[in-house]
């Protein structure tokens, strides 16, 4: 995979192991934010930065 290439909701999930709705649904709650939302409101992600962004949330106190 090329690195400056946007995976797709279900192509993110599975490269980190994680459920497609979770990752959904985080970012309909904008605890993630998508590299990319389509006119289809279709969600892409840089990978990199996606495991930053859930890093920091683990990070984060409740």
């Amino acid at each position: 995979m090329a690195p400056d290439r946007l995976l797709t909701t279900p192509e993110a999930a599975a490269a980190l192991g994680l459920a497609e709705r979770s990752l959904s649904r985080w970012a309909k709650e904008g605890r993630l934010m998508p590299t990319v939302v389509t006119p289809g409101n279709q969600y892409r992600w840089d990978l990199e930065e996606l495991r930053e962004q859930l890093r920091a949330l683990r990070k984060r106190p409740d």
